[in-house]
């Protein structure tokens, strides 16, 4: 099992208990914190998951899945480092009459 890895300069929170049900968590942001954790990793993107403890804290876990290894079709080179997964929105595209603001 990888080891888990979390985000320096990141909190996550539930929503307030009156928040609109389009809020789907609080983040708060120490800038400079934040800042030397990103130059510190390696690659383009950072991609996380937001996740709930036993505890009920909420808090985010960097993702550090990557596809399998594949051949490219004719070149016989594997070629995905780059590859982001790509990911399916409930609404994908969003309709701007869908925002509630």
């Amino acid at each position: 099992m990888a080891e888990t890895r979390f985000v320096n300069g990141l909190i996550v929170k539930a929503p307030r208990e009156n928040a609109p049900s389009f809020v789907k968590a609080q983040l708060s942001i120490k800038r400079q914190e934040l800042i030397d954790w990103l130059t510190a990793e390696q690659g383009d993107w950072v991609n996380l998951d937001v996740k709930e403890s036993k505890g009920g804290k909420w808090y985010a876990q960097v993702n550090d899945w990557k596809p399998e290894q594949r051949e490219n079709s004719g070149t016989g080179k594997v070629d995905n480092e780059d590859e982001i997964p790509e990911i399916e929105y409930p609404n994908d595209p969003i309709d701007i009459n869908d925002i509630p603001f």
